[in-house]
């Protein structure tokens, strides 16, 4: 299962490496991310990547507080001897006193303070949810979790369209979920010579972000424990930066094939799900040498 970062018209999008982090966490005391109880208080993160210096975490800080906003939750990574700097900062905030467009000029302003390579601001509940294409195979599992999943509103997105190498008939299933929900299908039938990729970034061409949802698999007999990895996608095969990894169930010799490959579609159905969310909610941010930092 894979993830490809921003569609673009010109080329396929690239994708990135494995995380290896060691993450500092800083807990502020405050209230939970649910502003239910508090209709007018809004929830916001922000992500922030620049060169290392003395006082960014004040200087954050202090740009939230001053626009009477309280911080949730603050996460810090300054690997070593890399002389840079990650963060990401949960808080909430009165939209009424602090606007989007003045939170927009305030983050702004710490990049251009500490030269930032990024920094981005997400207001789930103000901003448009992402808009995602889904590329499938022939496999179903992972494609019809991930189409439950958001129609029970347990992602934070909107499916552009559906687009696979393999036909499925207008009554299977899945064509006919995605017929009641108004999300276009689009079989193209792909070979070696002709991978059909200019069709295909044509349809995503709007789209923040793709999912493939299947990857390659192998079940092999004297296995004990099977696992499930997420990762963006690079020119290498199933080689991008990892985002999520689960390697929790525990096999033997009483499983047969039919229960080895149910336990391990279950794990790839989970861990694609976890890795949308993390990468909706801002938890992961590329990182130097090819990896990721999750937060």
């Amino acid at each position: 299962m894979a993830l490809v970062h921003r569609a673009s018209p010109k080329r396929l999008p690239k994708l990135f490496g494995f995380a290896k982090r060691s993450i500092r966490n800083l807990r502020f005391p405050g209230e939970s991310p649910d502003c239910s109880s508090s209709p007018t208080l809004a929830y916001g993160i922000h992500v922030f990547h620049c060169p290392d210096a003395v006082g960014i975490v004040a200087k954050l800080s202090e740009s939230i507080a001053s626009r009477g906003g309280n911080i949730l939750a603050a996460n810090v990574f300054v690997p070593e001897n890399k002389d840079v700097f990650y963060s990401r900062s949960e808080f909430i905030f009165d939209p009424v006193k602090w606007t989007r467009s003045q939170m927009n000029e305030d983050f702004s302003k710490l990049s251009q303070m500490y030269a930032a390579h990024r920094s981005v601001v997400r207001v789930p509940d103000q901003d448009p949810k992402y808009k995602i294409g889904v590329l499938a195979s022939k496999q179903d599992h992972c494609l019809i979790d991930l189409l439950h999943q958001w129609q029970d509103g347990k992602l934070p997105l909107d499916i552009a369209c559906v687009i696979s190498n393999h036909e499925r008939g207008p009554n299977t299933g899945v064509c006919r979920f995605l017929e009641r929900h108004g999300i276009p299908y689009h079989y193209l039938h792909t070979t070696k010579e002709n991978k059909r990729e200019e069709e295909i970034l044509e349809l995503v061409q709007d789209t923040d972000f793709l999912v493939l949802a299947r990857y390659m698999q192998a079940f092999d007999a004297g296995v004990k424990l099977i696992g499930a990895t997420t990762h963006f996608v690079t020119q290498e095969l199933d080689a991008g930066p990892i985002i999520e990894q689960m390697v929790v169930a525990r096999v033997s010799h009483r499983d047969n094939l039919q229960s080895f490959v149910q336990k391990s579609e279950n794990l790839e159905k989970q861990c694609l799900s976890r890795s949308i969310k993390s990468y909706c909610e801002l938890r992961v941010l590329p990182y130097e040498d090819n990896k990721t930092v999750v937060f």
